[in-house]
């Protein structure tokens, strides 16, 4: 069913109730200027989602003895500096490993420069301590841009050719592509779009990436793909899909935790997979429950994201079981534009918090240096237009993901650092 949104971009959505065929909705454009709406054919980009994707193929290596979960990465990337990373830390996200995107804007990148997947591993082999202890859980896509460099050395081939012969094709995810050149043209793709206040605005950058950020799919595609891991799921009798395996680590959101490309909710009567991703623009969603409810969702614009639909269609299926769906997802996807638009979100808008330039940030791991900005007691360390949150977490410390940042000379704030001593900022 398709919904329309006259000149703005939007969102598809596919649900699909255990044992029954797929609801399918769809609302908005694909290209805002051509004025193509969106369907059931239309590719986006999935931004992390297709971590779900490497991670298997990452079992599937280890499953043929190309490779040992348990051991070094650094035997397969020798420039890997922490040499008691494993591979499965890699896929836990508890490698320690600063998110190499975060580290852009250090390395003097803007936001519209271009920059390739060797610029970000040469941020990463950069590093030389984890910068959480080991074992605890840190989200970083370097991780999963590793573990692609990773696939490719033992496999002598692309991430995009192994994905296509051993996944793809067999599932018949023709639509499915990854897009390791931004030149490349893939068919039926969407554009995505924020909101500005003279209309709508591109949001792509020219990256080249294989990987994470990369995968362009449909909606069917990936109903696929769900489809295929409920049925490894039930063969398995796991509590959750590749346990047997690798098993899951506590991760950043309670109770949640995460295993090989997927966080998870392990409680009895709750029992789900799910991903979301976000990139350049794009939002996408998985979500698996083990009784098999699938549930797809695919926008192409920055002021509703797909976690925020998805949210709501979870909450109106369990609010009203048994509903038509043909209603409740026009239904579930009004309700959480309304609250977005309510809140003020994804769009730029005058007025708000005082935001306070504090200088620049810099590390000896990486060249060049990282804006620092202060809204009321809470810092964000600024990478390419996107800010990293610190909190406060003492009198004088704020902590994010990776960072923890002290003050050293009380509220004229001219020196600070990120907890370590060879990480060092001056006011400017």
């Amino acid at each position: 069913m398709t919904a329309d949104r006259p000149g703005t971009p939007g969102l598809t959505l596919l649900v699909r109730l255990p044992g029954q065929e797929p609801a399918r909705w769809h609302t908005g454009l694909a290209s805002v200027e051509h004025h193509v709406p969106i369907g059931p054919g239309t590719a986006f980009n999935t931004g992390s989602v297709a971590k779900q994707i490497t991670a298997h193929l990452v079992l599937l290596a280890a499953r043929d003895n190309l490779i040992h979960l348990h051991q070094p990465a650094a035997d397969l990337l020798p420039r890997l500096k922490l040499t008691d990373v494993t591979i499965a830390d890699l896929i836990t996200h508890t490698s320690g490993i600063r998110d190499a995107e975060s580290l852009l804007s250090l390395a003097g990148l803007r936001d519209l420069d271009h920059y390739t997947a060797d610029d970000l591993r040469t941020l990463a082999y950069r590093q030389r301590e984890r910068a959480l202890p080991e074992g605890q859980f840190l989200y970083s896509n370097t991780n999963y841009l590793l573990l692609t460099e990773l696939l490719e050395t033992v496999h002598r081939t692309t991430l995009a050719d192994l994905a296509r012969r051993r996944i793809f094709d067999p599932l018949g995810m023709h639509a499915t592509h990854f897009q390791a050149d931004p030149r490349q043209v893939i068919p039926g793709a969407a554009a995505a779009y924020r909101p500005t206040r003279d209309g709508w605005q591109h949001t792509q950058t020219p990256v080249a990436l294989p990987g994470p950020g990369t995968l362009f799919t449909t909606t069917g595609d990936l109903d696929r793909w769900l489809g295929h891991r409920h049925q490894r799921w039930q063969h398995d009798n796991t509590l959750l899909p590749g346990e047997e395996v690798l098993g899951y680590r506590t991760a950043d959101h309670q109770p949640y935790v995460y295993g090989p490309g997927l966080y998870a909710d392990p409680r009895p009567g709750h029992t789900a997979v799910f991903h979301y991703g976000h990139e350049h623009g794009f939002s996408a969603v998985t979500h698996l429950t083990r009784d098999g409810l699938r549930i797809v969702c695919l926008a192409n614009s920055a002021d509703l994201a797909a976690d925020h639909a998805v949210a709501a269609v979870l909450r109106e299926l369990s609010a009203h079981p048994g509903h038509d769906l043909e209603q409740l997802l026009p239904l579930a996807v009004g309700h959480a534009r309304r609250a977005v638009e309510a809140a003020g979100n994804g769009r730029e808008e005058d007025g708000g918090p005082l935001r306070r330039e504090l200088g620049d940030f810099a590390c000896d791991q990486v060249p060049g240096t990282l804006r620092l900005t202060r809204t009321g007691d809470t810092f964000y360390l600024w990478r390419r237009g996107t800010a990293d949150r610190l909190a406060p977490a003492g009198p004088a410390t704020w902590e994010g993901d990776g960072y923890t940042l002290t003050m050293h000379n009380g509220p004229a704030l001219p020196t600070y650092d990120c907890g370590r001593p060879d990480c060092v900022g001056r006011h400017s």
